[in-house]
């Protein structure tokens, strides 16, 4: 199976989207309590919210494997990014709710360590490839880092999370300057916003994130009920919804991608 889709634009930005997959591999085939359960923390419909980059020649990664077989936005090594805080690990054991994802045993080191070859590296492999292709044409590039979640998720953080959540791991992995652009959008929207709040940006923004290098990273973790319907407890019969027309949130992310790409 093709573990990611990739389009190559010459515009400098990158947008990676390493949890839009749903697809489960036939070797895991019984292993997941269900498959539903396996998909159920999926940035659903993110390629096509994010599908009018397309038009300003942006290049697009996007995953097409479960992030329950391996989350390509955690460190390899393993280590936590929030330390002290619920999060999911780079083969995830249980759904953000806290639901058990393997109908036996978790995945030991070493079938982490078969996975995070055969399909995590082959993704950044791929994103790096263009992260160099890109800095070879233009000065600076940004790698906008696409995801969401659901608002609403007790175990994770309390409380309902804004509409937008723009992650730069503290202004490390991108100027100020760039970030000040997408703050802005988001502020004139008139839609809840927060800079490196609960979500300050995963193992991509903070890995490949290097402004004195030229490369910009930043991670919008967009709130879904921006784009879709978020029922308050999801269940096999009502998620995933589907995506709005029009997406409320769409014309502040066609402002943020414009201004990447004059």
């Amino acid at each position: 199976m093709s573990l990611f889709t990739l389009r190559r634009g010459n515009a400098p930005l990158i947008l990676s989207m390493p949890h839009a997959g749903t697809e489960i591999p036939e070797e895991f085939s019984g292993i997941f309590i269900s498959d539903w359960l396996a998909r159920k923390d999926a940035d659903w419909h993110i390629p096509r919210l994010y599908a009018f980059a397309e038009a300003l020649d942006a290049t697009i990664i996007a995953a097409k494997i479960s992030r329950s077989v391996i989350d390509l936005n955690r460190d390899p090594s393993g280590a936590s990014l929030y330390p002290g805080q619920a999060t999911t690990g780079l083969c995830p054991a249980e759904s953000f709710d806290g639901e058990r994802l393997y109908a036996n045993a978790v995945p030991d080191e070493a079938e982490i360590a078969r996975r995070r070859e055969l399909y995590f590296v082959p993704y950044h492999a791929a994103l790096a490839a263009e992260i160099a292709r890109l800095r070879g044409m233009h000065e600076s590039i940004v790698l906008y880092d696409c995801h969401s979640i659901r608002g609403e998720i007790r175990r994770l953080f309390p409380g309902v999370l804004p509409n937008f959540n723009i992650g730069t791991n503290d202004g490390k992995s991108c100027g100020a300057k760039i970030a000040a652009r997408v703050v802005q959008a988001c502020e004139v929207s008139g839609l809840s916003y927060v800079l490196n709040g609960r979500f300050k940006g995963g193992w991509i923004t903070r890995h490949y994130g290097n402004p004195a290098q030229g490369v910009h990273a930043i991670q919008m973790e967009l709130a879904m009920r921006g784009y879709m319907e978020e029922p308050a407890m999801p269940t096999p019969e009502n998620w995933p919804t589907t995506l709005k027309t029009p997406a409320p949130v769409l014309p502040v992310l066609q402002a943020i991608m414009k201004g990447f790409c004059p």
